[in-house]
Parts: C-alpha cells; sequence; structure tokens
C-alpha cells in the first residue's frame, strides 16, 4: 500500500450523527448499502459502518457527541452510472431529495443532494 509521507494510507471512514442507528441502518439499507459492521463499544454505544455494495470506504453512524447536533452538511459524495434512475429510485423511497436533478453543463457532472432521516445531507454525482 502506498502511503503520504505522515503514514496515511486509505480513508477507512466517515462519521455522521445518527440519533437513531436502527433507522439509520434501515434507511441506508433501503439504498443499497450493507452494514457490515455493528458492535458494541464504550460501554453503552454501537459503532456502526454501512458501506455501497462495492465501496471500500464506511459511513459510520454513530451517536452525536454531547453538545454537537445531527443534521449536518456531511461533504460526502457518492457516485452513481445513471444520476435520473437514482434520483427517481429514492424520491419513489420518499428520501428527502432535491425536486431536481442539477445539470450545469461541462465539466460539471449533474448532481442532486439528499438528507437521511437525522437531516445530514449528502450529494449524489452522476457521469460527466
Amino acid at each position: 500500500m502506498t502511503t503520504t509521507t505522515s503514514g496515511i494510507g486509505t480513508i477507512h471512514a466517515v462519521i455522521i450523527p445518527s440519533t437513531d442507528q436502527d433507522r439509520s441502518i434501515e434507511f441506508y439499507e433501503a439504498l443499497g448499502f450493507e452494514k457490515r459492521v455493528d458492535l458494541p463499544f464504550g460501554g453503552q454505544y454501537r459503532w456502526v459502518e454501512v458501506y455501497p455494495p462495492t465501496g471500500t470506504t464506511a459511513i459510520a453512524l454513530a451517536p452525536p457527541r454531547p453538545g454537537d447536533a445531527a443534521g449536518v452538511q456531511t461533504g460526502i459524495s457518492l457516485t452513481t452510472d445513471d444520476i435520473d434512475v437514482t434520483h427517481s429510485h429514492m424520491k419513489s423511497l420518499g428520501v428527502d431529495v432535491d425536486p431536481e436533478v442539477m445539470h450545469m453543463g461541462a465539466p460539471v457532472p449533474p448532481m442532486f443532494w439528499f438528507r437521511d432521516p437525522d437531516n445530514n445531507t449528502l450529494l449524489v454525482v452522476g457521469p460527466s
């Protein structure tokens, strides 16, 4: 594995706050994600990771830290081979998606935002 000068080689997970991990797992599984990790830690907590089917970077669904809130702009960008089909499918599931796919023109790929049950915002990007 190639690493940076600091020894870092990959991004393992990005963490988003989840006030109800079971609800979040159900939501992401409905989108086709796979729950690969669900372990107790720190006494009263669970460490949960969901992955896109072919993904190697997890979205960790963790309780918000004391004083923090859910409902954040995550900065997470997901890819799809067919942006319009993905948008329509998510909309049919009742996911809070933007009303339309944004088509800004080259070189910007088509994209739309969606919100999970905790109002965390993620971006879906299609091919250019």
